[in-house]
Order: structure tokens, then C-alpha cells, then sequence
């Protein structure tokens, strides 16, 4: 008889794919055939050794060709493709899950590295903001390197890491704000906020680590974070207008990063089996490494200029 797999109502559409029966039939039959005794010894001997390297099971493997086995069923069916396990169904290429946003994630990592270096070698470490940048840039790095290595393989840890260092990378812009907007002239403040921000982040950390990894408040979290950083950079860009002739690359950062992200709305079944809403917002965002940086450059260039001449940092 002809498998029923009509999409059904959950509180989690997400989810509806590894929800039917047919997937859930299809894993266990698999396991019981393919992951025990002499079966799952041919499958680890035969298994590429990048494969069992970023930690490829048999029972892995299994979900991965079931998925596929009943996303062919409901396109049969004339069924919208469903979600698995809270993601689009992709096609993995070598180790890689999401092979679209592992290379997008691996572009800002390394755009962000180059700009960092450039930085470097043309801004003295005399500017006043020179170690403020630096540390940012390098959580900015180790963001772009966690984000990586969950689109290449998702496990318990390292989605929490790709998370985690996301909203450390978001707190961290507005203490790199705060400290260029109050804390040059007064930094008891940033000081001040720079513990209440840490606070924030262990707050936020252990919530969503041993009470609920509610992804909800984690996105509602980061949102409301975001749109500080937003609103305090453009109304420290207003100001400056007229004596800043670079204030608009730091507005046009903040503007794009903030539209930009916005692509995550579109959510559609991945173009090929590859490209998704999320990987098109990450490749959409590595641009924009070269234009805040160029902003830094010249920021911190003025700043050391001013402090040399005594005049008042605005």
C-alpha cells in the first residue's frame, strides 16, 4: 500500500519531516540493518576518515539517506518539502552539512581576518582605540570560526558554541560603542557597562544552558541587543555629521548589517539542496567587513591625530 505521508499540524513545523512515521520507520529499520555487528564494521571501515573525523555515525548516515527518502515522497505526493530536526533538508557535500553557509561562515572569518591585519599595519597601537578593535575583531573571529564548524557539522556542541559566541559578538559591538562614544571621555562608564555586559552574557549562557535552550528567546534576545547597538551607533553618527566626514560608512554598517539580516525571513527550501536564506544572509554579509573596517581605520586614525593636537575627542 501507498505510504501516507500527508504534512500534519505541530507545534513545531520545524520539526514535521523527522516527525512522520515513514522517516522514523525508515531510521530504525536502517539502524537495525546497517549499524550493528558485521554491517556497521564494513560501514567504518569503508567511511572516509574526514567523515569519522567530524564525527559521522552509522545512525547518522541512516537519518541522512531516510531524509532524503521521504522528502522524495511528499515531492511525489506534490507536498511542500518539510524541515528535519529544525533544519532544511541539504545536500552534504564531503563532511560538510550546510556546504553553502560553512563557505559563507569561512568567508567573513577570513574577511574579517584581513581587515584585522590591515588594520594593524596602518593604525599605530598609540590610538586610543587600537586594543579595544583588536579584542573585538578577535571574538569576531572566533564567531565566524564556531559559525563554521556547526554548518559543517551540527552537533549539541557545537550549535551551543555557534550561538553563544554569536550574542558575545553582539554585546561586544555595543561595548565597542559604548567605549568610542563615552568611554574615551569618561571610563569609569564603559568600565561600568563593560561588567554589566558580562553579567548579561553568563545571565543569557546559563539560562539557555541549564534551565532552556529556548531558540525564541534567544533570537528575541539578540534582536532587542542588536537594535541598541543600532540605534546608539546612528545617533552617535548624527551627531558627528558635520565634523566626521567618514560617519556615513559607520551608518551604512550598521544599516545593512541590521536590513541584511531580514534575508532570514525568507526561509525557502535550499536552491539545489545548498543555498538557503541563511546562507545567502552570510554571503550577503562579508562585503561589509571592508567597509566597517575602512570606518575603524579611519576612526582611530582620528582619534590619534586629535589626542596628539590636545583637541577634545567627540
Amino acid at each position: 500500500p501507498k505510504q501516507d505521508v500527508r504534512p500534519f499540524t505541530t507545534e513545531r513545523p520545524s520539526s514535521q519531516g523527522d516527525k512522520e512515521p515513514v522517516y522514523r520507520d525508515c531510521v530504525k529499520q536502517c539502524v537495525r540493518t546497517n549499524c550493528t555487528g558485521a554491517r556497521l564494521r564494513g560501514f567504518q571501515s569503508a567511511q572516509p576518515q574526514y567523515m569519522a573525523l567530524t564525527g559521522w555515525t552509522c545512525r547518522d548516515d541512516c537519518r541522512y539517506q531516510c531524509m532524503w527518502t521521504t522528502v522524495g515522497l511528499y515531492q511525489a505526493e506534490g507536498y511542500r518539502v518539510p524541515q528535519f530536526h529544525g533544519k532544511w533538508p541539504f545536500a552534504r557535500f564531503l563532511c560538510f552539512e550546510e556546504p553553502a553557509s560553512a563557505l559563507a561562515s569561512l568567508l567573513n572569518g577570513l574577511a574579517c581576518l584581513l581587515m584585522l591585519l590591515r588594520y594593524r599595519s596602518t593604525v599605530p597601537r598609540q590610538s586610543p582605540m587600537y586594543h579595544t578593535i583588536n579584542a573585538f575583531s578577535l571574538v569576531s573571529l572566533n564567531a565566524w570560526f564556531w559559525s563554521t564548524v556547526f554548518h559543517t557539522r551540527d552537533t549539541y556542541l557545537t550549535e551551543k558554541m555557534d550561538y553563544f559566541c554569536a550574542t558575545a559578538v553582539i554585546l561586544y559591538s555595543i561595548y565597542l560603542c559604548c567605549v568610542r562614544t563615552l568611554g574615551l571621555r569618561r571610563p569609569g562608564v564603559s568600565s561600568m557597562v563593560g561588567v554589566l555586559l558580562i553579567l548579561a552574557f553568563t545571565s543569557h549562557v546559563s539560562y539557555l544552558t541549564f534551565v532552556s535552550f529556548d531558540y525564541g528567546y534567544n533570537m528575541a534576545a539578540n534582536a532587542t541587543i542588536g537594535m541598541v547597538n543600532l540605534l546608539w551607533w546612528l545617533c552617535w553618527c548624527w551627531q558627528n555629521r558635520r565634523t566626521l566626514p567618514y560617519w556615513w560608512k559607520c551608518g551604512l554598517v550598521v544599516v545593512l548589517l541590521h536590513g541584511l539580516a531580514l534575508l532570514e525571513l525568507l526561509d525557502f527550501p535550499p536552491l539545489l539542496w545548498v543555498l538557503d536564506a541563511h546562507a545567502v544572509w552570510h554571503l550577503s554579509t562579508i562585503p561589509v567587513h571592508f567597509l566597517f573596517y575602512s570606518f575603524l581605520i579611519d576612526d582611530s586614525l582620528y582619534l590619534l591625530n586629535t589626542e596628539k593636537m590636545g583637541v577634545k575627542v567627540e
